[in-house]
């Protein structure tokens, strides 16, 4: 049919040159290593971005190559960011998180041709550079120490590149441009390439005011890292909407953050919980010290956000929470918590449960949860695997046909996650699949036991988790970290539990220890638990 609309393709070098044409101006503010600020722009970050395109073409790299990052927040990453997907070449976030020998596994079965590493960053590269088929490796240097023979100084290769003014080639909507690897607590991490359209289409869904809704007059600070899940898009989305980025570099201690939030005036924060709980803790231990007035809103996922977090954050500092879910596999926002104007008239309790879901889902992204004897009605209580689709949504994990079992016959991904979806369309995550506790036949939630345990006045943080049990097959062991100067017992949280949960949900232990395991993405570490804790309950009811 004729007179349709125009076949415009979605690139994210479409989002970044209007970045640079309409905010030439607006910041980029990152904190070195050395703590001081350092300020750039869009207009400088984008320009210098270019400069990054035409070097890694002169150094032969070929449309579709890899290019890995190893690297923290801060300008140059975003240069990265920009420059390396809109020159036609992949971006490969490297999580500095990991071992050594899982690096080398993932750089090797990615592909990886050239890195950026921070200069700080080169002994963990040195681990495991070997056994991977890196011909280049391009160092970001904060310090004057000298580059070990055959690296290549970020600076003088941007000073040798073509001039700030050169465009970006044109691209397919449908070329691979980033890359990111699944955190493999199951098993060997799987690689998950995006393409331009999904992650323009996701940045579009992200500027949607029902979404994070971030706009022009708002200061964005990612404390998530570069390297989990794309910054959960935050990138992209600050050059969409021009808002100014505020970027911490390796210093994400609570009062180095506060210092930034006070300093910047930040109105969106965005972390996991764990960072959360330690900006919550600092800020109730010093009232009035730091001021974080100008925060809005707090962008919290990775992992289920307790209704005591978001309670805590908006009746002691105004902070509202705003919980996102999404994986690696979904670019990775798939779902928001934000409330209809229809329960506007909740009490505030009654708020901050909802806002303990995990949200309705994004536009474009459809959600189903399937149970053993088919798909589980949407009532909020019958409970099945969440299945999700969109165009942002993985179709196949890179190069790993033995992962097939995770997409169903009719193209929908399996998540893994337990989950019941309420008649609003709101998701309400039960537990991972691999970690609901069955005893007697009856499933108990994991997460729901966590999250009120650290509801409780003296628990700063809990897992809860299965353990063999000679009657029942499982039954649940709680893990707790007390709050500092605090104390309790098994039988107080016992206790505050039956005001919650029926008495077959209760563990039948408690360990108290100093800290919890925890993975690269700052989840709970459960399988550690589990290896730790394997006896505990039969010598309890042995």
């Amino acid at each position: 049919m004729r007179g349709l609309m125009m076949d415009y393709q979605l690139t994210l070098s479409a989002i970044i040159e209007r970045a640079a044409g309409l905010y030439p101006a607006r910041e980029i503010v990152s904190r070195n290593p050395d703590t001081s600020i350092a300020r750039s722009s869009y207009g400088a970050v984008i320009g210098r971005a270019r400069r990054l395109a035409s070097a890694l073409q002169t150094l032969g790299l070929q449309r579709g190559d890899r290019v890995a990052t190893l690297a923290w927040n801060h300008a140059r990453h975003l240069e990265a960011y920009y420059g390396i997907p809109s020159g036609g070449f992949v971006v490969h976030t490297l999580n500095l998180r990991l071992h050594a020998d899982d690096l080398a596994y993932i750089a090797t079965h990615a592909g990886d041709r050239a890195i950026i590493v921070d200069d700080s960053l080169l002994p963990l590269l040195e681990q495991f550079r070997a056994h991977t088929s890196i011909d280049f490796v391009i160092v970001i240097r904060h310090s004057d120490t000298p580059l070990p023979a055959g690296m290549i100084d970020y600076e003088a290769l941007l000073a040798a590149a073509a001039p700030d003014g050169s465009e970006f080639p044109p691209l397919d909507e449908h070329d691979a441009c980033g890359m990111c690897y699944t955190s493999g607590t199951t098993g060997r991490p799987k690689g998950v390439v995006y393409s331009h359209r999904a992650l323009c289409l996701h940045t579009l869904a992200q500027a949607a005011g029902s979404s994070i809704g971030a706009g022009e007059d708002d200061t964005v600070l990612a404390i998530v890292p570069m390297f989990h899940a794309n910054a959960w898009g935050i990138p992209f989305l600050g050059a969409m909407v021009g808002c100014r980025q505020v970027l911490p570099g390796p210093h994400l201690d609570a009062a180095n953050l506060l210092d930034l939030i006070a300093r910047e005036r930040v109105t969106i924060i965005a972390g996991v919980p764990t960072i959360m709980l330690g900006l919550l803790a600092v800020l109730d231990a010093n009232p009035g010290k730091h001021d974080v007035s100008s925060v809005r809103q707090a962008l919290v996922g990775g992992s289920a956000v307790p209704v005591s977090l978001i309670k805590s954050f908006k009746e002691r500092h105004g902070i509202q929470i705003l919980q996102g879910w999404g994986m690696t596999e979904t670019a990775p926002l798939a779902s928001v918590g934000s409330v209809p104007p229809e329960l506007a008239g909740l009490s505030a309790d009654e708020l901050h449960g909802y806002r303990a879901r995990q949200g309705r889902p994004a536009p474009f992204v459809e959600i189903r949860a399937r149970a053993e004897d088919g798909i589980a009605p949407w009532d909020g209580i019958a409970m099945g695997e969440l299945e999700v689709r969109g165009p942002w949504v993985v179709s196949a994990y890179y190069d790993s046909p033995e992962s097939a079992d995770r997409f169903t016959p009719d193209g929908w991904f399996r998540t893994g996650d337990i989950a019941s979806i309420h008649p609003d369309g709101g998701i309400e995550i039960r537990d991972r699949s691999k970690d609901l506790i069955k005893s007697g036949g009856e499933w108990i939630s994991s997460v729901a036991l966590e999250n009120a345990l650290m509801g409780h006045p003296a628990v700063a943080e809990a897992a809860v988790i299965a353990c063999a049990e000679a009657k029942w097959q499982e039954r649940p062991l709680a893990v707790v970290v007390c709050k500092a100067g605090q104390t309790t017992t098994h039988e107080e949280l016992t206790a505050y539990l039956l005001t919650q949960f029926p008495k077959w949900w209760m563990p039948d232990a408690t360990e108290f220890v100093e800290a919890i395991p925890r993975t690269t993405a700052g989840k709970f570490l459960k399988s550690a638990l589990r290896t730790r804790f394997a006896e505990r309950l039969l010598r309890v009811t042995g």
